[in-house]
């Protein structure tokens, strides 16, 4: 079973807040979920990020992959340490015609 950290989206329409969640990857984004970490809200001033570092970190050490959006909150939360390696680019590089 694949497991991965990622955001499920909450609140009413035009006025959104996020969970950060741990699920199977085969769910639904609204779906079915393993454990809640925290929360992010992206619509107050400043934007409120809360997770509990503890669950995390243990998640974490089991194996689970944030997602991009994820491990950037992480990391502004303090969770974790930005990486120094470069990520790969997440768009194809399309082939040129002769």
């Amino acid at each position: 079973m694949a497991v991965k950290m990622r955001l499920t989206r909450m609140g009413d329409k035009k006025a959104p807040f996020y969970r950060i969640i741990v699920c199977d990857s085969r769910k639904s984004r609204d779906g079915e979920y393993i454990a809640k970490i925290g929360h992010y809200n992206p619509r107050t001033e400043p934007v409120e990020i809360k997770v509990d570092a503890d669950k995390a970190k243990e998640w974490l050490d089991k194996g689970v992959q944030p997602t991009e959006t994820v491990k950037s909150l992480l990391v502004k939360a303090g969770v974790i340490e930005q990486s120094t390696k470069l990520s790969p680019p997440r768009t194809k590089v399309k082939k040129k015609k002769k």
